[in-house]
């Protein structure tokens, strides 16, 4: 508690009075009825009125008119000791109408018998730092409304994509499964009636219908690797592979083969995603040598830093690097089917699944001596045993 009266009460008068009038800071004494008895320059500099003009007038006189009621309250606190001090932001109107906000502090000064005898008030100009704040706040709820946006957005895409898969499962297979039927029948009991020509369009009819569901599957495997949800985890991408090549090797035991994959080759992601992943680069180095006597695939890789490097080498065909732009575009097919050509959607499929790793997948090539892609991926921490690719 404030005391007015000392021993040495004078003294301590004028050193008050001195630090108020030196002080940075606004600094006033207003009376019981929240009038003002002093002012500092600071105030004055602070309000942009004299001295004269402040003193004598009420403290609420000069607050913002929203504020006025709980001012007048605080001073009937302060007055009636139903508070013993006020520490809040208040607003303030400066004489040119520009209003400046204020950190205030105020306390009753007591006198050696416990009288109330004046109020000592302290205002700091934070006019900056409030508008700063209120800055931050805008800014954080304009990036929370563009997220949510954002959000909304891409569940409409995600929503989207599931109906169109849906309707690629449901709606275009049944017709397609209309003609192959039909065809089949076509062929069992009519296929001695027909001539040669009938009975190459039949099987041409076939092979379509085939190669379309082999696209639809493709369509379908697509959609899942956009929008399936990746559950983060450390990955044997070694595994994976001689998990894919004894897939493939059984596929067609007939086609000798050398598959090496060098051991500990460990990545962070969605493990059912990277197998999708390997598979498509490994069905794709697989399928562009079939014109070879062996099969000879290489997995090996390199960490870099915080991130795996892993490259899956084969001695197929090849392709010419003037069209690289094109391999991970979907439907852009560098061979035809007589050199194997699948359905243009395989490295699409796998290099959506590097993006959503926060990847990269690029590929260098010479024709007849065989490809090389290069997979860049998250690695596992060293330090935890794990880490978070986004």
């Amino acid at each position: 508690m404030l005391n007015a009266d000392s021993s040495n009460g004078g003294a301590d008068d004028g050193r008050f009075r001195l630090a108020m009038a030196s002080a940075g800071i606004g600094m006033a004494i207003a009376d019981l009825d929240g009038l003002w008895l002093e002012v500092n320059p600071a105030l004055e500099r602070m309000l942009g009125y004299s001295a004269e003009e402040l003193i004598g007038k009420p403290v609420y006189q000069f607050s913002h008119p929203d504020e006025i009621v709980t001012v007048k309250k605080s001073i009937t606190d302060l007055a009636s000791g139903t508070r013993e001090m006020v520490d809040a932001r208040r607003r303030y109107i400066r004489r040119d109408g520009q209003m400046v906000w204020v950190h205030l502090n105020a306390a009753m000064m007591h006198d050696t018998r416990g009288k109330q005898v004046y109020c000592i008030l302290q205002l700091r100009d934070i006019t900056a730092q409030h508008e700063a704040e209120q800055a931050l706040r805008e800014l954080n709820e304009t990036l929370e409304r563009r997220v949510a946006e954002r959000t909304a957005e891409v569940e409409a895409i995600n929503r989207q994509q599931e109906l169109f898969a849906y309707g690629v499962s449901h709606d275009l297979r049944a017709p397609l499964r209309a003609v192959e039927s039909f065809a089949g029948l076509l062929a069992s009991h009519h296929g001695a009636k027909l001539d040669d020509t009938a009975r190459d369009y039949l099987d041409r009819i076939r092979k379509a219908t085939t190669q379309m569901a082999t696209l639809i599957d493709g369509l379908l495997e697509l959609s899942r690797a956009s929008r399936a949800e990746l559950k983060l985890q450390p990955v044997d991408m070694s595994l994976l592979a001689d998990w894919v090549g004894i897939e493939l090797a059984e596929a067609e035991p007939q086609r000798a083969n050398t598959i090496e994959v060098e051991p500990g080759l460990v990545a962070f992601g969605d493990e059912r995603q990277l197998k999708v992943l390997l598979g498509q680069l490994l069905h794709n180095a697989w399928k562009f040598s079939r014109d070879r006597d062996r099969v000879e695939i290489s997995v090996s890789g390199r960490r870099v830093g915080d991130r795996i490097v892993i490259d899956v080498r084969d001695r197929g065909i090849g392709f010419d690097m003037r069209y690289a732009n094109k391999l991970f575009e979907p439907f852009q097919r560098l061979h035809g089917p007589e050199q194997a050509g699948g359905n243009g959607i395989g490295l699409a499929i796998a290099h959506r699944i590097v993006e959503r790793h926060r990847g990269r997948l690029w590929a260098e090539s010479e024709i007849e001596v065989g490809s090389t892609f290069h997979l860049e991926l998250p690695a596992v921490a060293e330090a935890s045993g794990s880490r978070d690719p986004g």
